[in-house]
């Protein structure tokens, strides 16, 4: 017979620790708060790539000028009044160099004007189409094509943290791919709503690299109200989650097992607003989606647990509640540690392969499972023997006075 292993001495250790964790969670955030990601307060949040200039293009026409583009190629679309409405297409898989495309586009359209930045031998595949700048061409402001040399160094995050250092609003900055693909997400904070354009954060940038070498891939700005609207909703999702983990706990097992449940899953929680808040990670809504998987990751490993003592108490019903929920610990550890090792060690590959917010919800994970992992054992599973040792103490004190 397998031995069983007396869980039950580990339960008010395990409930000391969980309790300084709580304490040690709280005061932080109460004295040090969250470091807020643009997610959850006003500010701009802008994709870039330190990428140099390919060509630029102006148009001098007296009709519109209208540039779109995809994987394909170029297009140019020409219209306006008594001007019957033509697209001019320049695909890569015809002009594969820049000399030979800006040749192409010059000779077509007498009023467009292009200037041949890069190397005319640089491939069309390596092309890149910012964001900034009006696709309406015209001859005031040209539009800039920039390029990337799969080749070319690659550039560090702590470049970009150098550039934007002397910006005095909070800045962050993660990678948004490899080091040679050169792209990255910065998340700037506005304290004055409204203060900080896209093109600030441009002209910063360029006065680091150079002017013409930084190519924004997008540009979104989160004002106070949709930040608060975020938090908000946050929160609210959280609690709604909890009481539906109630509701459905106590119509599945009772009451007792539903509210040992809850707190397990509070504290697993708390124990990420804890790591959060000590590290300095950013509270994103990455940091929120990371808390909810856990949630469901915990109660499942909970309701496995709840199960098998509901099993053993059918087989064992004259057996007292503290060993069979010994026994049915006993029973569920090696299905507990083989689902959380497989479990981690994706977690662990995603937290060395990603970049950027995927790695903080990695990160996030891996310390929720090691908590989940002790909570379905001790936590919750001390709550339910504290409760129900309680329950009979009274049973008994009823019976006496009766």
């Amino acid at each position: 017979m397998k031995k069983v292993i007396q869980f039950s001495k580990f339960f008010i250790p395990a409930a000391i620790l969980s309790i300084t964790i709580v304490i040690l969670g709280v005061t932080g955030y109460l004295t040090r708060g969250f470091t807020l990601g643009v997610d959850f307060q006003a500010g701009l949040i802008q994709e870039v790539q330190i990428v140099p200039s390919a060509f630029t293009l102006r148009w001098s026409g007296t009709s519109n000028a209208i540039l779109s583009f995809d994987r394909s190629g170029l297009y140019i679309i020409i219209s306006g009044t008594a001007i019957e409405n033509r697209t001019y297409s320049y695909l890569f898989s015809d002009y594969s160099n820049t000399g030979s495309l800006a040749r192409a586009m010059s000779q077509e359209l007498s009023d467009l004007e292009v200037a041949l930045l890069a190397p005319e031998g640089t491939s069309t595949q390596w092309l890149i189409f910012s964001s900034q700048g009006n696709p309406n061409l015209n001859n005031t402001n040209p539009y800039i094509v920039h390029y990337l040399d799969p080749f070319s160094a690659p550039v560090d995050i702590s470049e970009i943290r150098v550039a934007m250092a002397g910006y005095t609003q909070g800045v962050s900055v993660q990678n948004m791919g490899s080091r040679n693909q050169r792209q990255f997400m910065i998340r700037v904070e506005d304290k004055n709503e409204g203060y900080i354009q896209s093109s600030q954060i441009t002209s910063i940038l360029e006065s680091y690299f150079g002017k013409g070498n930084v190519a924004i891939l997008r540009s979104d700005y989160v004002d106070s109200r949709f930040s608060k609207d975020l938090t908000d909703q946050a929160g609210m999702l959280l609690g709604l989650t909890l009481l539906i983990i109630f509701i459905y706990m106590s119509f599945r097992f009772k009451p007792q097992f539903a509210l040992g449940s809850v707190i397990g899953i509070i504290n697993d929680g708390i124990v990420i607003v804890a790591f959060v808040v000590w590290s300095r990670m950013e509270f994103t809504t990455s940091t929120i989606a990371a808390i909810l998987t856990l949630l469901g990751y915990s109660l499942n490993n909970t309701i496995i647990l709840f199960d098998r003592i509901r099993e053993n108490r059918r087989i064992h019903p004259d057996s007292a509640f503290l060993d069979v929920l010994n026994t049915s610990l006993t029973n569920v550890l090696g299905r507990t540690i083989i689902t959380t090792v497989s479990t981690m060690l994706a977690v662990v590959f995603l937290f060395i392969f990603a970049k950027g917010s995927m790695r903080d919800f990695a990160l996030a994970l891996m310390i929720g499972m090691v908590s989940g992992f002790y909570t379905t054992l001790f936590i919750t599973s001390g709550f339910v023997y504290f409760y129900e040792k309680l329950k009979l103490k009274r049973e008994k004190k009823k019976a006496l006075t009766v």
